[in-house]
């Protein structure tokens, strides 16, 4: 289990609503967890036992939901107010080689900030990604799976690539496009071990339509930056975390326990405690 000592802040602005469920999930694995507000991470009137600094934290997370109502672009307004409230703190953040995960409207807003797929020492900048609708022009919500692309994922080293996972997904817009000549950006980013997860059917095929739910070139379900201590990732392990929410869970007869959003987190969890 990771340490108690690990101080993990998720961040929450209106209309994030993933953010307790998370909470549980890494609280669960002995982390000291807090969702905090972004206006409580400046001065101008706030309290003082309200305030909080980035740099208390080990690790920062950033939760699913429709931040900002999604409006101008999914995570787009979120973006915005973090660069402005908070962006060389960030910055600098990211450079100390702390942990950044972002979950689905969370991988949105990375992507926004130009953390994903990221430049070199942590700088934010102009998107050089998007997370659009998806190719149903509808809402998915329903268990899907994603494989480990293999990749410079340090929590996940040892993992074998193609290693399954079952994350539920909830996203309107989570087909990744890559600017610029799209086909050899994700070469690229393959090429460098940045692709984190792949979409796949459920026996670890490849996979079609629902389970690839949003046509995301390359089945491309979530991404790092070049370090490896940002991460994004469009489906929710926070919702696979205990037994009771897998979807055959009454069918096999209830037994209690962990799902694979606890073998994820945990990894994750247990590298940000050693320091990464």
């Amino acid at each position: 289990m990771p340490s108690a000592r690990l101080r993990v802040v998720i961040l929450s602005i209106e209309g994030t609503n993933c953010d307790r469920e998370l909470a549980v999930a890494l609280s669960s694995l002995g982390a000291r967890t807090e969702v905090v507000l972004l206006s409580q991470l400046g001065t101008a009137g706030v309290a003082a036992g309200r305030r909080r600094r980035l740099d208390q934290y080990d690790a920062l997370f950033l939760p699913g939901g429709f931040s900002g109502g999604d409006y101008v672009r999914a995570g787009a307004i979120m973006a915005a107010r973090v660069r402005a409230a908070i962006g060389p703190d960030l910055e600098e953040f990211v450079r100390s080689g702390r942990l950044v995960g972002g979950i689905c409207n969370g991988f949105q807003v990375a992507t926004e900030l130009g953390l994903l797929p990221g430049r070199p020492g942590g700088r934010l900048g102009p998107a050089e990604a998007a997370l659009v609708a998806n190719d149903s022009g509808r809402f998915e919500c329903r268990p899907t799976f994603v494989a480990f692309a293999g990749g410079r994922f340090p929590p996940l080293a040892g993992v074998p690539a193609g290693e399954r996972y079952l994350f539920p997904s909830a996203h309107g817009e989570g087909k990744l496009v890559l600017g610029g000549d799209a086909p050899a950006r994700r070469k690229a980013l393959e090429a460098a071990g940045q692709v984190l997860f792949r979409w796949v059917a459920p026996d670890g095929g490849a996979p079609t339509y629902p389970w690839n739910p949003n046509g995301s070139d390359g089945d491309i379900a979530g991404l790092t930056n070049p370090e490896g201590n940002v991460f994004g990732l469009m489906p929710h392990p926070e919702r696979s975390f205990f037994r009771e929410q897998a979807p055959d869970w009454t069918r096999t007869g209830g037994p209690r326990g962990f799902g694979d959003g606890q073998r994820f987190l945990s990894a994750v969890l247990a590298h940000a405690a050693r320091g990464g």
